[in-house]
């Protein structure tokens, strides 16, 4: 079924609200999960809420907490965003360091106790957006196998890097997992099966059933794993709030995040950046294409596109995805917005 994206997002945030966010929460939440599925990203898209919804339940999101600035010292910020529903929190990350590179450069703000922040280049997208560089990362408990380990030993941390240019920013935005979780849980929902190397199941054998799944499998095996790692150190340990060896030691473990503005013009001259990174651009995507490929695109330029296309044709939103929040909204009252007619 195909969805108008503001339809899409009024329902989500119906039902995030439903569940007990603010509706400022369930907005901003509403907004990036509708912002992920228009890119292509349904890993993090509009399936996360009926999640969302047994987190709150549980009290792992505080859906009322207001994240708040509690120390600052130089270009150094820390957030705590005491479990806030993670978009609200991240976004709070983001801007103060935005707000901290215009006076100095550069800016750093670490978030403690973040929840699940959804697609992190939405936060990078916004310095860009702001004549900056931004980079985000997040942290949380163990979702992957650490290379050589047949368990969970760390979190699919992803990262983002977002470049502003004179059209569309250039925006990376990756798990440290072959795949991330979502993406698990959006095979569940189509009734597909995943590809071997994605994941394994609990005999840390290749699991191609997304229902066997037990862990996801480290990109590039030792790369992966060691690039989560240190954005663990980097997020979590270096804020004394440890998001894996707390629950690898049986106790409580928690979610971070950090968020990084470099201003443009602190190391540049901005036109001449564009330029350069206009040139870069073209000099990549000029090169001879590999058997098969029929264009060269720069990171994020896909996701750009796509989500030019769904904001006339709509979203395609799967099957399982759209009963599960249907039974949610059913709970509450809510009613699904009505699908788009087939073109």
């Amino acid at each position: 079924m195909r969805f108008r994206p503001d339809d899409l997002k009024g329902y989500a945030a119906a039902l995030l609200e439903a569940t007990g966010y603010t509706p400022e929460h369930a907005e901003r939440t509403a907004e990036i999960l509708v912002w992920a599925n228009a890119r292509g990203a349904e890993s993090h898209g509009v399936l996360r809420i009926p999640r969302y919804g047994e987190m709150v339940e549980t009290g792992l999101i505080d859906p009322i907490a207001v994240p708040s600035v509690v120390s600052r010292e130089g270009a150094v910020a820390v957030v705590e965003a005491a479990r806030a529903p993670g978009p609200s929190g991240m976004v709070v990350a983001m801007d103060t360091a935005i707000e901290i590179a215009a006076e100095s450069g550069i800016g750093w703000c670490s978030a403690r106790n973040i929840t699940h922040a959804g697609a992190v280049g939405y936060f990078a997208l916004r310095a860009a957006e702001r004549g900056c560089l931004g980079i985000v990362i997040t942290a949380s408990g163990p979702l992957m196998a650490y290379h050589g380990a047949r368990v969970a030993g760390l979190s699919t941390n992803p990262i983002s890097v977002a470049v502003p240019t004179r059209s569309l920013p250039l925006l990376l935005d990756m798990s440290t997992s072959t795949v991330a979780l979502g993406k698990i849980l959006h095979a569940k929902d189509t009734g597909t099966p995943i590809p071997e190397g994605w994941a394994i199941d609990a005999e840390g054998a290749p699991a191609t059933d997304p229902a066997k799944v037990a862990t996801l499998t480290p990109l590039g095996g030792p790369k992966g794993s060691g690039l989560s790692l240190m954005i663990e150190v980097l997020a979590s340990v270096l804020v004394s709030n440890p998001a894996i060896s707390s629950v690898l030691s049986g106790q409580k473990g928690a979610m971070n995040g950090a968020a990084l503005a470099l201003r443009i013009g602190a190391f540049a001259d901005p036109d001449v950046f564009a330029t350069q990174i206009a040139e870069l651009a073209q000099r990549l995507k000029a090169l001879p294409t590999a058997q098969g490929t029929d264009e060269i695109l720069m990171p994020g330029e896909r996701g750009f596109r796509l989500a030019a296309e769904r904001r006339v044709a709509g979203i395609p939103i799967a099957k399982g995805t759209v009963d599960r929040l249907a039974a949610l909204g059913a709970r509450y009252g809510i009613a699904p917005p009505t699908p788009m007619s087939p073109p």
